[in-house]
């Protein structure tokens, strides 16, 4: 195994997985406790050789599931289908999107945003990003008169096109505000880069976002305070509670 350096976790394994750590390989920071390192000759590259032995070494993987997801919904892609999606708004056929961007977790708490996902009404659309959509990209979601429930625009840097995609809706349906739009934004944090992403959205002037599973604790009181008045940034809650609010627009 070689994780890549995007949101390192803790390398725990289970107590007695012992064959698991022999071949667990490590980059930089995507790794925290002691693995095994690629080893770099002085100004030569790094030597794969000990993993590509470790990997030769083992069985061939066993299928555990089949299936397909649909992806590539990027802004281009999108903004291609504009018209398609302002004639279903404009019917009543989609009533609501919610942003569900984001990274996730091995924490139970972010079940919530399975939970969501499942629970929310027949006539909504999740725009999503970033590894948040693990928790619920396989669930039979269905579609909306062809257009997918779950519109999936890639990793966590492609929320760049989910922005890209709120202003061209603001354009299209004539909105001097952004947040006159029927989206509303439940996020899931973990690092630097859901940072980001928030701050991007604040940029935009985009209010009332949900961030989970928790606020993160490097907010000083008076950060959080200027974020809660200015921005009506809030915490997640109950799923229930929660879907009611969004769908109400708050």
């Amino acid at each position: 195994m070689l994780p890549s350096p995007g949101c390192p976790v803790p390398a725990s394994l289970p107590k007695g997985v012992q064959i698991l750590r022999l071949a667990f390989f490590g980059l930089n920071q995507s790794a925290r406790q002691p693995t095994r390192r690629p080893e770099r000759p002085e100004g030569g590259a790094k030597d794969f050789s000990a993993l590509i032995a470790q990997a030769k070494s083992c069985p061939p993987p066993t299928e555990i599931e089949t299936g397909t997801i649909v992806g590539g919904f990027a802004h281009n892609q999108v903004v291609a289908l504009a018209d398609k999606v302002v004639d279903a708004v404009n019917s009543g056929a989609i009533k609501r999107f919610v942003v569900m961007a984001g990274c996730d977790g091995r924490h139970k708490t972010r079940g919530y945003y399975t939970e969501v996902a499942e629970q929310l009404p027949a006539d909504t659309v999740i725009l999503t990003a970033g590894c948040a959509k693990y928790r619920y990209n396989k669930l039979p979601l269905g579609d909306i008169g062809g257009i997918p429930r779950v519109l999936d625009a890639g990793q966590c840097n492609d929320s760049y096109s989910l922005a890209l995609i709120a202003l061209k809706l603001k354009e299209v349906f004539g909105l001097d505000d952004i947040n006159d739009l029927p989206i509303s934004y439940d996020i899931a944090w973990y690092e630097q880069k859901a940072v980001a992403v928030l701050l991007a959205l604040l940029h935009l002037g985009v209010k009332g976002i949900r961030l989970g599973p928790t606020l993160p604790g490097f907010l000083s009181a008076n950060i959080a305070k200027v974020l809660v008045e200015t921005f009506d940034l809030k915490p997640i809650g109950t799923v229930a509670d929660d879907i009611a609010a969004m769908m109400a627009g708050k």
